[in-house]
């Protein structure tokens, strides 16, 4: 039974490597196209940014994550092992695509698909469901909101300054809202495989109730801080580019904007999507001076791939449920 335990959590923190390197973007995408930063000491910012985020922040995402989807009782090895192998499959097809799609919803999409296969709809949260679903849109709304206000309070600052100090200034104070998201990424993110691996523990009777041991936050954020600092490219120009071409200034606002967002949900233990709320801030700094120059032919593909990001998930976590039941017994 141990060594299945052991499997079971080896396999969480590959998601959380996966999940970190799918992601890295999302830190990162900004200060590199910039050219703030070069792709590797922006990556190696933000590897750090993710692993300082276990020792500032409680674990209310990681609990509703453990406890708020499916019913606990029915936690078992084989159902995660499927909703962990169906996250993965899904961040890998999406990051060939170069699309920033959510590893938070690809979790819960595997997490449901492989539930449904044990005893139907009966094990399932629908109030947490329903909650994280809705901030599919809430999620890059809030991004887009708090991106929007934050670049009219900046703008409206550095009004009457020259264009060539305001590069300069903002050139270094990018590497401090970079660092600021990747915290909050660290923070939001590294929870989903905290409260998976903790209630492994609990279905197998090595925690006697649900909670979060300090090795399991320190474990899950060193996984997510390695697979940041291993992370795509594809995703950065995705982000960088191919939305909307930014500007020092412009990135320091929509890395400042959605880490604030990203903090709120945090303590708030709602697991939205990092990359939804990056992605929604980018569109927010963009629509402040020329709504026009964004890209929203971009932006529609990179919606649609959300949508389907729970089912899909959900739909690969089915299909290997029962073959990967036999594999265990």
């Amino acid at each position: 039974m141990i060594w299945i335990v052991v499997l079971t959590i080896a396999i969480a923190l590959v998601f959380d490597f996966v999940n970190g390197f799918h992601d890295s973007a999302n830190a990162i995408a900004t200060i590199v196209v910039t050219r703030v930063l070069t792709p590797h000491q922006a990556v190696l910012i933000a590897a750090l940014g993710n692993f300082i985020g276990a020792f500032f922040f409680p674990v209310a995402v990681a609990t509703t994550i453990g406890k708020g989807i499916i019913d606990p009782q029915v936690v078992s090895i084989d159902v995660i092992v499927a909703a962990l192998l169906g996250a993965i499959i899904w961040d890998l097809l999406t990051w060939i695509l170069g699309l920033p799609t959510s590893s938070s919803h690809a979790l819960i999409g595997g997490l449901l698909g492989a539930a449904l296969m044990t005893r139907g709809t009966n094990v399932i949260h629908w109030p947490g469901v329903l909650t994280t679903t809705k901030f599919i849109v809430i999620a890059p709304l809030l991004g887009a909101i708090g991106a929007f206000i934050f670049t009219l309070i900046v703008f409206f600052i550095v009004r009457n300054r020259r264009p060539a100090g305001i590069d300069t200034h903002f050139r270094k104070l990018q590497l401090i809202s970079s660092t600021f998201y990747a915290v909050s990424h660290g923070t939001n993110d590294a929870q989903k495989t905290m409260g998976i691996i903790a209630a492994v523990l609990v279905s197998s009777h090595y925690l006697n109730h649900f909670y979060i041991p300090i090795w399991v936050i320190l474990s899950a954020h060193a996984a997510i801080a390695a697979g940041t600092y291993f992370g795509g490219w594809r995703i950065v120009k995705t982000l960088g580019t191919k939305i909307k071409r930014l500007r020092p200034v412009d990135g320091f606002c929509a890395e400042t904007g959605g880490g604030l967002v990203l903090l709120f949900t945090a303590l708030a233990g709602i697991p939205v999507s990092t990359t939804h709320v990056i992605s929604g801030a980018v569109i927010g700094v963009g629509s402040v001076k020329n709504p026009a120059a964004i890209r929203w032919v971009v932006a529609r593909k990179i919606f649609w791939a959300w949508v389907l990001t729970v089912p899909a998930s959900a739909f690969i976590s089915a299909l290997i449920f029962f073959p990967l039941k036999l594999i265990l017994k």
